[in-house]
């Protein structure tokens, strides 16, 4: 039986934390056995805390940290020193610094490491960018597999000749797509959502509207409240559509660092009563199957599970043409591309779907039918059973 460590920094409601949890969980028990080691503070803590053996260390933390993430390191050499896993796997950008330099010192025989899009990005200063770049390819060194989650992450990792192309294997981060596409709704939750944004309306506008009264609609968008999520982007396209049509609401599952802000930027644009932001949330089928449009307004992603969640519920997407998302949406058929930043663009495509309601629909259908076996998660935990199992022999 092989021993695999799996190493994440924070197990908040992300792309990368559901795919270790879900790989985790359904591994072949006659084959192999588990454990993981993460941060503190996530809100899956108590969740995972339940299925798998969970080593939590006070010392790893996302935020860049000098004496906390040495400390890191030795804790999680440590671990892997006692525990000796045959195979060492990291998720996140932290993790896979720290989680691979440690698995080397440790003398672990097998260190793959999953790509949920890079620690650079085109946003950042350029000698910031080029520290992660070189740290990068330092890692990659001791790595025996790089799990890229999108074709563009490989070409991303050629361009900046991180590593060898042989090095590279691609498994989509997928998720549940028959969950998704066969999950049946509650019926009352988008009618309770509207009447309560509406209640909010009526009480802003000191008036008794009735958001039955009119045709109502709900744009959606989940995600961490961090700067990668670019949210506030979306908060300024909520306002432009708000100004043109008066019966749409939008909704943000999520919570985080930015909040604050976000508060603010909704009560400077006077959207108290039109965006709701909602907290972490655990109930992403019924909210995407509630809404009419979902949006993504990401500065850099790996291959977003939430794009292929709303997807799979028949929804159009509109979203910033970053990394793998280019690779999911195709154009004026399942959804929008928008240059990042340009949230008026957003604006206006997200104007146009609701103006054309027909077209709305058939794009969500078709968003529906694009998404197929390759994007399914119990795939992708078969790809990495058969990768664990061929590395260690």
């Amino acid at each position: 039986m092989l021993k695999v460590c799996y190493i994440i920094t924070k197990l908040e409601l992300g792309g990368a934390q559901k795919l270790a949890l879900y790989t985790a969980e359904h591994l072949d028990k006659t084959k192999f056995g588990n454990f993981i080691i993460t941060g503190k503070g996530g809100i899956l803590d108590k969740e995972a805390s339940e299925k798998f053996r969970l080593l939590q260390l006070d010392s790893f933390v996302r935020e860049v940290s000098p004496v906390k993430d040495l400390k890191a390191l030795f804790q999680i050499y440590k671990i892997l020193k006692r525990e000796k896993p045959d195979v060492v796997h990291t998720h996140s950008s932290k993790a896979g610094i720290l989680g691979r330099i440690a698995a080397k010192l440790a003398g672990i025989k097998t260190i793959i490491h999953t790509i949920h899009g890079y620690g650079f990005n085109e946003t950042q200063k350029w000698y910031v960018k080029y520290v992660y770049v070189y740290i990068e390819k330092f890692c990659n060194l001791i790595t025996d597999k790089l799990i890229a989650v999108s074709k563009e992450d490989i070409k991303k990792g050629l361009r900046y000749k991180l590593a060898k192309e042989i090095k590279f294997i691609l498994i989509r981060a997928g998720i549940d797509t028959e969950f998704y596409k066969n999950y049946t709704p509650d019926v009352n939750f988008r009618e309770s959502m509207i009447r309560h944004c509406g209640q909010r309306v009526a009480q802003a506008r000191h008036c008794g509207l009735d958001p039955q009264s009119q045709k109502s609609f709900i744009v959606s968008t989940i995600g961490p409240f961090k700067p990668q999520k670019n949210l506030k982007d979306f908060i300024k396209a909520a306002g432009m559509v708000a100004d043109k049509i008066d019966n749409v609401f939008f909704l943000i599952a999520g919570d985080g660092e930015q909040r604050p802000e976000l508060e603010s930027l909704i009560a400077s644009l006077n959207l108290k009563d039109k965006v709701i932001l909602l907290g972490w949330r655990k109930d992403i089928a019924d909210i995407l199957y509630a809404s009419d449009i979902f949006v993504m307004t990401s500065l850099w992603e790996g291959l977003p599970c939430t794009i292929l969640e709303a997807m799979c519920c028949s929804k159009p997407v509109i979203a910033n043409a970053v990394d793998g998302v280019q690779e999911i949406i195709e154009e004026g058929k399942t959804g929008f591309k928008v240059k990042p930043y340009d949230f008026p663009y957003t604006a206006e495509k997200i104007i146009y779907l609701l103006k054309n309601e027909r077209i709305m629909l058939e794009m969500g259908k078709s968003a529906k039918e694009s998404i197929g076996k390759e994007f399914d998660i119990n795939y992708a935990v078969k790809q990495q059973e058969d990768l664990y199992i061929a590395l260690s022999k």
